[in-house]
C-alpha cells in the first residue's frame, strides 16, 4: 500500500473515483501481493531441487501415463482427503518431474509441501534420534500437509533408518499426504525396509486410498538427450517444412 498508494491516488484523482473505489483497488492491490508472496514462500519452504511445471512435461514421451490421474492429483482434494500416491517406474521416465509439479500446484493452492529424498530423509531422521532431537523433527513433519518422498529403493540404509521412515508413514496414515516416487515394484520394497513383517504393515496403510501411476518404458531423459522425443521432432519438422517452402519460392 505505501509503495503504490500515491499512484493509485492520482489514477483515482484523473479518474473522478470516489473514495470507495480508490480504497478497494488499494486493498485488492495489497492481498494479490500478500497471496504472491506466501505462494512463493511455500515454494521456498518446499525444498524443491528444480522448478518443474506439469506444461514442460512431454507426455508423448511417457505413452504409459495416466495423464488424467496426473491432472487429478494436480488439485488439492486428494490432499484434503489426507490420501497418498506413488509413481512406480524405471529411472528416467519423469517420475521426479512429475511430483514436483504436483507439489507445486499443492503449494500454489495453500497447502504446506515438503520434498525430499529417501534417503536424505532417513539420514536425517537417524541423525536428528542421535541428537535426541527426533520430536522435534517429526513434529514439523507433522505440519506438511504433502511430504514427497523421492528416489525410494535406489539407495540402501540401516534398519535404524527404516524403522524411523517407517513411523513417518504410520504417523501420517490417514493424517496427511504423501506421494512417493519409487524404482521398485510393491513386492521388491521389503528391499528398502528390510522385513516382511514391516514391509507388509507399511504398505498395507499406504496403499489403502492410493493412487499408483506406473511410468515405465524408455528413459525420458535419454530421448530428450539423444532428440528422438515427439515435442523435438515437431519442431524439427516444422523447421524442415519451412525451408523446403523458402525453397520452392
Amino acid at each position: 500500500m505505501l509503495a503504490e498508494h500515491e499512484k493509485l491516488a492520482r489514477e483515482a484523482a484523473e479518474a473522478a473515483e470516489d473514495y470507495q473505489g480508490y480504497l478497494l483497488r488499494l486493498s485488492e492491490l495489497e492481498l494479490t501481493t500478500r497471496a504472491g508472496n506466501a505462494i512463493a514462500h511455500r515454494i521456498k519452504l518446499a525444498g524443491f531441487p528444480v522448478i518443474k511445471e506439469l506444461a514442460d512435461f512431454d507426455f508423448g514421451l511417457a505413452p504409459t501415463v495416466n495423464k488424467p490421474k496426473v491432472l487429478e492429483l494436480c488439485k488439492p482434494d486428494w490432499i484434503d482427503r489426507h490420501e497418498t500416491a506413488c509413481l512406480l517406474g524405471n529411472s528416467g521416465t519423469g517420475k521426479t518431474h512429475i511430483a514436483i509439479s504436483i507439489g507445486l500446484c499443492a503449494a500454489r493452492a495453500g497447502k504446506r509441501v515438503k520434498f525430499t529424498t529417501a534417503a536424505q530423509l532417513a539420514n536425517q531422521l537417524e541423525e536428528m534420534q542421535k541428537k535426541y532431537q527426533l520430536e522435534r523433527l517429526l513434529k514439523s513433519l507433522e505440519r506438511v500437509d504433502l511430504l514427497i518422498i523421492d528416489e525410494l529403493g535406489y539407495l540402501s540404509f540401516s534398519r535404524t533408518a527404516a524403522e524411523l521412515l517407517f513411523q513417518v508413514f504410520a504417523d501420517r496414515y490417514e493424517r496427511a499426504s504423501i506421494l512417493v516416487t519409487s524404482n521398485l515394484p510393491f513386492d521388491e520394497w521389503v528391499t528398502v525396509f528390510q522385513g516382511e513383517r514391516m514391509t507388509a504393515a507399511l504398505l498395507d496403510r499406504f496403499t489403502h486410498r492410493c493412487t499408483i501411476l506406473e511410468m515405465n518404458g524408455e528413459s525420458y531423459r535419454f530421448r530428450e538427450s539423444t532428440g528422438t522425443s515427439p515435442k523435438r521432432q515437431r519442431a524439427k519438422d516444422k523447421i524442415t517444412d519451412g525451408m523446403e517452402a523458402k525453397d520452392a519460392k
